[in-house]
């Protein structure tokens, strides 16, 4: 193994020597900097060492040609105070390609979001609508806080603050997952720098008795037979509209008045009570042979999927077009507040894990009691 000083005229002479495929020059001033000649002609400048496990490895700097012997000396000096102060520029090569792409983080995350999600398509249509089409042919280390930032703000055109919230959300989530499970890349998150946009989404509308008539006059008008049932339960139990969709007669106990929901929102079961009048509305149900389903789709005999359009139709009917199937179990909390129910009771029937959800009624029970002092300062007649 040829010896010497590496300098510019000696890489541009040296060659391979006949018979051998490959023949090593090294350098006498830094250790493990080696010029490769190869048979065909080719040449390259590595560094040589022995890493912290004791095992030779090497790393190339680059072929004579692409880089000149000045760059390359520079490089080989660098990595060889690396390998003195116990670094290994080899492994941070390695390490550097086992970098993966978004795309490919995604689809780990795609495949998480299935084991426990109840409905894992949403993240997955915001990761494939949104996600893929900006960061999936990038690796996780080329992902910058400020790109992430500048991209957001671009997205206010056309999307709105919560949809935005919901994207930054994922891709965080994203991040979170992949420092979770050792992926190379992931140790520092760019999204923790992007602060969240404050937005107020809450929508506050209450039906009035008499709209609530309206509506339900609508819905039996529909062309879907069990919209005006979803709705009157919807309406007298306060449910969500999947755990209204998705319940069966055998979790239906009339004597007892409940309606026993054995997954819910929060993840917890729970029983929600029955008034007389979701108690007629149930017994007036059709029933099919071996369907479990409470108010299934008399075609398919299982749950509805989607009712946007009966909805659309039954709301514009009523001359109600802001409300929201949402907005039905607000307004189920309003009725039961301003008929005295206070909000512990509420909270319990709703099903709230926290009473804090259940404060944003406060207004309508402080608003009952205003109109009672009224009332009361009305019969005094002190003025």
């Amino acid at each position: 193994m040829p010896k010497a000083k590496l300098d510019a005229a000696l890489c541009l002479t040296a060659r391979c020597q006949e018979g051998k495929k490959r023949t090593d020059y090294w350098d006498t001033s830094i250790s493990g900097f080696v010029l490769e000649c190869r048979a065909s002609g080719s040449k390259a400048f590595v560094l040589r060492y022995t890493n912290e496990y004791g095992k030779q490895a090497q790393r190339t700097i680059g072929m004579y040609g692409d880089i000149t012997f000045d760059q390359a000396r520079r490089v080989a000096q660098r990595w060889r105070s690396e390998v003195v102060l116990g670094g290994d520029p080899a492994a941070k090569k390695a390490e550097k390609k086992a970098i993966p792409t978004y795309a490919e983080l995604a689809r780990q995350h795609i495949a998480h979001n299935e084991t426990y999600q109840k409905t894992p398509h949403n993240t997955e249509r915001v990761i494939r609508c949104h996600l893929l089409p900006k960061w999936g042919t990038m690796r996780l280390d080329e992902i910058k806080s400020q790109a992430i930032a500048t991209w957001l703000a671009g997205l206010r055109k056309t999307l709105a603050p919560a949809s935005i919230d919901k994207v930054r959300v994922t891709l965080n989530r994203s991040f979170e997952l992949a420092a979770k499970w050792g992926i190379p890349g992931a140790q520092v998150n760019p999204v923790r720098a992007v602060p969240r946009t404050r937005y107020n989404n809450k929508k506050e509308r209450y039906l009035t008795a008499e709209e609530a008539e309206r509506l339900v006059a609508a819905c039996k008008e529909s062309a879907n037979t069990q919209l005006a049932a979803i709705v009157q339960l919807l309406l007298l139990t306060g449910a969500r509209k999947t755990e209204i969709l998705t319940a069966r007669w055998s979790n239906v106990d009339l004597d007892r008045r409940t309606l026993y929901l054995p997954q819910t929102k929060n993840g917890k079961p729970r029983h929600v009570p029955l008034a007389n009048a979701a108690v007629e509305v149930i017994r007036s149900l059709p029933r099919w042979d071996k369907c479990d389903w409470l108010v299934p789709s008399p075609l398919t005999r299982k749950p509805f999927t989607d009712l946007k359009r009966p909805w659309d139709t039954a709301r514009e009917k009523a001359g109600l077009p802001d409300v929201r199937i949402h907005d039905l179990r607000h307004s189920a909390a309003s009725f039961m507040v301003n008929n005295g129910v206070d909000l512990y009771a509420v909270g319990k029937v709703l099903g709230h894990s926290s009473p804090d959800t259940t404060q944003r009624y406060s207004h309508l029970s402080n608003s009952t009691l205003l109109s009672a002092v009224e009332a009361g300062a009305a019969k005094m007649q002190l003025t």
